[in-house]
């Protein structure tokens, strides 16, 4: 079984999966820019039995970005983390670039570009979705 670890940027946050990793996309919707301060964030879906807090749960801070979307982040260092979703509990949204090992996958498209930054060109060759595609990211 596969098994990764991630942490926040001062360490007081530290997490683990265990099982699966979702498709690895790069979402470019404009929270997903603002929230990471990138041209986009590189991020999979995990299955929320397969998550857990390994440290640091009480740094954790909460912002309903959304609707049904609830973004988490380090309350002492600032650090993006997991994404929940109140529409789908059985699912968090994982950001890669945390990860402390290689997660065995690359990204397999680019989705919200219609919403990309004007300023960044895409130059690979990973297909390219205006939106989330209607069956979800899984069915990339």
């Amino acid at each position: 079984m596969q098994k990764l670890t991630g942490k926040c940027l001062c360490e007081a946050i530290a997490y683990e999966i265990t099982g699966k990793l979702g498709p690895i996309v790069n979402c470019h919707c404009s929270m997903c820019r603002r929230w990471h301060g990138a041209a986009f964030r590189t991020r999979c879906t995990v299955e929320s039995k397969n998550f857990k807090w390994l440290k640091g749960e009480e740094h954790l801070s909460k912002y309903h970005s959304s609707k049904n979307t609830v973004k988490t982040f380090c309350k002492i260092c600032g650090s993006n983390l997991i994404s929940m979703y109140d529409d789908r509990p059985d699912y968090i949204g994982l950001p890669i670039g945390g990860l402390e090992q290689d997660p065995g996958s690359r990204p397999i498209a680019h989705i919200f570009v219609g919403s990309k930054s004007p300023w960044y060109e895409i130059t690979d060759n990973l297909p390219q979705y205006e939106e989330l595609p209607n069956d979800g990211i899984e069915s990339l």
